[in-house]
Protein backbone atom coordinates (compact mmCIF):
# COMPACT_ATOMS: atom_id res chain seq x y z
CA UNK A 1 0.00 0.00 0.00
CA UNK A 2 1.22 3.27 -1.04
CA UNK A 3 0.15 6.98 0.01
CA UNK A 4 -2.75 8.97 0.64
CA UNK A 5 -3.52 9.96 -2.98
CA UNK A 6 -7.28 11.39 -3.06
CA UNK A 7 -8.70 12.32 0.41
CA UNK A 8 -12.58 13.47 0.79
CA UNK A 9 -12.55 15.06 4.13
CA UNK A 10 -16.48 15.87 5.52
CA UNK A 11 -18.57 15.76 2.38
CA UNK A 12 -22.28 16.78 2.49
CA UNK A 13 -24.05 16.93 -0.84
CA UNK A 14 -28.29 17.46 -0.80
CA UNK A 15 -30.60 18.64 -3.45
CA UNK A 16 -33.78 20.51 -3.42
CA UNK A 17 -37.19 18.58 -2.72
CA UNK A 18 -40.43 20.79 -2.43
CA UNK A 19 -39.73 23.15 0.34
CA UNK A 20 -36.76 21.44 1.49
CA UNK A 21 -33.75 19.40 0.67
CA UNK A 22 -33.28 15.72 0.61
CA UNK A 23 -29.44 14.89 2.07
CA UNK A 24 -27.58 12.81 0.15
CA UNK A 25 -24.17 12.39 2.08
CA UNK A 26 -24.05 13.39 5.65
CA UNK A 27 -20.30 14.28 6.15
CA UNK A 28 -18.20 11.49 4.97
CA UNK A 29 -14.97 11.23 4.52
CA UNK A 30 -13.19 8.93 2.76
CA UNK A 31 -9.00 8.35 2.11
CA UNK A 32 -7.70 6.45 -0.80
CA UNK A 33 -4.12 5.00 -1.36
CA UNK A 34 -1.93 4.46 -4.08
CA UNK A 35 -2.87 1.26 -5.82
CA UNK A 36 -5.85 0.51 -3.56
CA UNK A 37 -9.02 -1.49 -4.16
CA UNK A 38 -12.27 -0.29 -2.55
CA UNK A 39 -15.70 -1.92 -3.04
CA UNK A 40 -18.29 0.76 -2.27
CA UNK A 41 -21.76 -1.36 -1.70
CA UNK A 42 -25.17 0.17 -0.27
CA UNK A 43 -28.86 0.21 -0.80
CA UNK A 44 -30.39 2.04 -3.32
CA UNK A 45 -30.61 5.92 -2.39
CA UNK A 46 -27.25 5.71 0.22
CA UNK A 47 -25.64 8.05 -1.83
CA UNK A 48 -23.01 5.75 -3.80
CA UNK A 49 -23.08 6.93 -7.14
CA UNK A 50 -23.55 10.48 -5.81
CA UNK A 51 -20.03 10.05 -3.65
CA UNK A 52 -18.40 8.55 -6.85
CA UNK A 53 -19.02 11.38 -8.85
CA UNK A 54 -17.93 13.97 -6.40
CA UNK A 55 -14.50 11.58 -5.72
CA UNK A 56 -14.13 11.83 -9.63
CA UNK A 57 -14.99 15.54 -9.75
CA UNK A 58 -17.68 15.45 -11.88
CA UNK A 59 -20.22 16.81 -9.09
CA UNK A 60 -19.54 19.52 -6.34
CA UNK A 61 -20.87 18.85 -2.52
CA UNK A 62 -22.41 21.49 -0.80
CA UNK A 63 -19.61 21.63 1.25
CA UNK A 64 -16.06 19.57 1.90
CA UNK A 65 -12.79 19.05 0.41
CA UNK A 66 -11.29 17.22 -1.67
CA UNK A 67 -7.58 16.70 -1.35
CA UNK A 68 -5.23 15.45 -4.55
CA UNK A 69 -1.48 15.51 -3.48
CA UNK A 70 -2.29 18.32 -1.03
CA UNK A 71 -4.30 20.37 -3.55
CA UNK A 72 -8.27 21.22 -2.77
CA UNK A 73 -9.95 20.67 -6.33
CA UNK A 74 -12.59 22.23 -5.33
CA UNK A 75 -10.69 25.55 -5.54
CA UNK A 76 -9.70 24.94 -9.53
CA UNK A 77 -12.09 26.75 -12.05
CA UNK A 78 -13.82 24.19 -14.81
CA UNK A 79 -10.89 23.92 -17.02
CA UNK A 80 -8.31 23.10 -14.50
CA UNK A 81 -10.63 20.32 -13.35
CA UNK A 82 -10.96 19.04 -16.84
CA UNK A 83 -7.38 18.65 -17.30
CA UNK A 84 -7.14 17.22 -14.11
CA UNK A 85 -9.95 14.87 -15.01
CA UNK A 86 -8.09 13.85 -18.54
CA UNK A 87 -4.66 13.48 -16.80
CA UNK A 88 -5.29 11.96 -13.38
CA UNK A 89 -8.62 9.97 -13.55
CA UNK A 90 -10.46 7.24 -15.39
CA UNK A 91 -14.28 6.79 -14.84
CA UNK A 92 -16.34 3.56 -15.78
CA UNK A 93 -20.05 3.64 -16.03
CA UNK A 94 -22.81 1.18 -15.68
CA UNK A 95 -23.77 1.58 -19.72
CA UNK A 96 -20.78 2.00 -21.83
CA UNK A 97 -21.37 5.44 -23.55
CA UNK A 98 -19.52 4.84 -26.85
CA UNK A 99 -20.06 7.13 -30.03
CA UNK A 100 -21.90 4.68 -32.77
CA UNK A 101 -20.29 6.26 -35.29
CA UNK A 102 -16.62 5.14 -33.87
CA UNK A 103 -14.69 2.44 -33.72
CA UNK A 104 -13.86 0.29 -30.93
CA UNK A 105 -9.97 1.65 -31.09
CA UNK A 106 -11.25 5.63 -31.95
CA UNK A 107 -13.27 5.63 -28.83
CA UNK A 108 -10.88 4.95 -26.64
CA UNK A 109 -8.65 7.23 -28.84
CA UNK A 110 -11.04 10.13 -27.60
CA UNK A 111 -9.35 11.29 -24.37
CA UNK A 112 -6.11 11.42 -25.96
CA UNK A 113 -7.76 14.06 -28.61
CA UNK A 114 -8.86 16.19 -26.36
CA UNK A 115 -5.64 16.40 -24.50
CA UNK A 116 -3.98 16.89 -27.96
CA UNK A 117 -1.75 14.20 -27.26
CA UNK A 118 0.85 12.88 -30.25
CA UNK A 119 -1.61 10.85 -32.24
CA UNK A 120 0.89 8.38 -34.16
CA UNK A 121 1.83 7.46 -29.36
CA UNK A 122 -1.64 7.41 -28.68
CA UNK A 123 -3.06 4.84 -31.60
CA UNK A 124 0.36 2.55 -30.40
CA UNK A 125 -1.10 2.71 -26.52
CA UNK A 126 -4.66 2.01 -27.41
CA UNK A 127 -3.89 -0.88 -29.38
CA UNK A 128 -1.59 -2.23 -26.62
CA UNK A 129 -4.38 -1.39 -23.90
CA UNK A 130 -7.30 -3.50 -26.26
CA UNK A 131 -4.95 -6.01 -26.79
CA UNK A 132 -4.35 -6.16 -22.91
CA UNK A 133 -7.93 -6.14 -22.36
CA UNK A 134 -8.50 -9.18 -25.29
CA UNK A 135 -9.56 -6.94 -27.88
CA UNK A 136 -6.81 -6.78 -30.05
CA UNK A 137 -9.03 -8.49 -32.58
CA UNK A 138 -11.50 -6.18 -32.47
CA UNK A 139 -9.80 -2.35 -32.99
CA UNK A 140 -11.94 -1.84 -35.87
CA UNK A 141 -15.52 -2.98 -35.16
CA UNK A 142 -17.85 -0.31 -34.42
CA UNK A 143 -20.06 -0.82 -31.19
CA UNK A 144 -23.20 -2.52 -32.85
CA UNK A 145 -21.04 -5.01 -33.76
CA UNK A 146 -19.84 -5.82 -30.28
CA UNK A 147 -20.97 -7.85 -27.56
CA UNK A 148 -22.12 -6.59 -23.93
CA UNK A 149 -18.94 -7.63 -22.23
CA UNK A 150 -16.78 -6.33 -25.04
CA UNK A 151 -18.84 -2.63 -24.71
CA UNK A 152 -17.67 -2.46 -21.34
CA UNK A 153 -13.92 -3.81 -22.13
CA UNK A 154 -14.06 -0.96 -24.78
CA UNK A 155 -15.20 1.35 -21.96
CA UNK A 156 -12.52 0.29 -19.71
CA UNK A 157 -9.97 0.90 -21.96
CA UNK A 158 -10.81 4.33 -23.09
CA UNK A 159 -10.95 5.27 -19.22
CA UNK A 160 -7.38 3.94 -18.38
CA UNK A 161 -5.59 4.71 -22.49
CA UNK A 162 -4.70 8.29 -20.17
CA UNK A 163 -2.75 6.28 -18.06
CA UNK A 164 -4.51 7.68 -14.65
CA UNK A 165 -3.58 7.22 -10.86
CA UNK A 166 -7.14 6.44 -10.22
CA UNK A 167 -9.84 4.02 -11.66
CA UNK A 168 -13.64 4.72 -10.77
CA UNK A 169 -16.54 2.46 -11.97
CA UNK A 170 -19.87 2.77 -11.02
CA UNK A 171 -22.21 -0.51 -11.19
CA UNK A 172 -19.76 -1.39 -14.10
CA UNK A 173 -21.14 -4.98 -14.61
CA UNK A 174 -25.11 -4.03 -13.63
CA UNK A 175 -25.84 -4.40 -17.26
CA UNK A 176 -23.86 -7.62 -18.29
CA UNK A 177 -25.46 -11.22 -17.79
CA UNK A 178 -23.41 -13.45 -15.23
CA UNK A 179 -20.11 -14.59 -17.81
CA UNK A 180 -19.18 -11.12 -18.64
CA UNK A 181 -20.04 -9.89 -15.50
CA UNK A 182 -17.45 -12.39 -14.09
CA UNK A 183 -15.29 -11.93 -16.44
CA UNK A 184 -15.35 -7.72 -16.21
CA UNK A 185 -15.44 -8.42 -12.35
CA UNK A 186 -11.93 -10.33 -12.78
CA UNK A 187 -10.52 -7.82 -14.89
CA UNK A 188 -10.64 -5.21 -12.55
CA UNK A 189 -8.13 -6.90 -10.49
CA UNK A 190 -5.88 -7.64 -13.40
CA UNK A 191 -5.84 -3.83 -13.85
CA UNK A 192 -4.87 -3.26 -10.50
CA UNK A 193 -2.10 -5.52 -10.65
CA UNK A 194 -0.97 -4.85 -13.97
CA UNK A 195 -1.53 -1.23 -14.08
CA UNK A 196 -0.64 -0.01 -10.20
CA UNK A 197 -3.76 2.01 -10.06
CA UNK A 198 -6.07 2.77 -7.61
CA UNK A 199 -9.63 1.37 -7.96
CA UNK A 200 -12.54 2.42 -6.59
CA UNK A 201 -16.19 0.71 -7.70
CA UNK A 202 -19.41 1.02 -6.93
CA UNK A 203 -21.56 -1.98 -6.84
CA UNK A 204 -24.74 -3.50 -6.15
CA UNK A 205 -23.05 -7.28 -6.42
CA UNK A 206 -22.05 -8.28 -2.88
CA UNK A 207 -20.04 -11.26 -4.74
CA UNK A 208 -18.25 -8.95 -6.16
CA UNK A 209 -17.74 -6.63 -3.11
CA UNK A 210 -16.37 -9.54 -1.37
CA UNK A 211 -13.36 -9.98 -3.70
CA UNK A 212 -12.00 -6.23 -2.91
CA UNK A 213 -9.44 -6.23 0.70
CA UNK A 214 -11.04 -3.08 1.80
CA UNK A 215 -15.45 -2.72 1.89
CA UNK A 216 -17.11 0.12 2.47
CA UNK A 217 -20.86 0.26 3.09
CA UNK A 218 -22.93 3.46 2.85
CA UNK A 219 -26.23 3.69 4.29
CA UNK A 220 -28.29 6.78 4.92
CA UNK A 221 -25.51 9.32 3.51
CA UNK A 222 -23.05 8.01 5.98
CA UNK A 223 -20.66 4.72 6.62
CA UNK A 224 -21.66 1.77 8.31
CA UNK A 225 -20.18 -0.06 10.79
Amino acid sequence: MGNVLLSARNIFKSYPQGSGTLDILKGVSLDIQEGEAIGIVGSSGSGKSTLLQILGTLDYPQSGELIYLEKNLFQLDDEQLSLFRNQTIGFVFQFHHLLSELSALENVLLPCRIANQDIGIATRQAEELLAFLGLGDRLNHYPNQLSGGELQRVAIARALVRQPRILFADEPTGNLDSMNSYKIQELFFKIREQLKIAIVVVTHDLHFAQKFPRILHLKDGRWAE
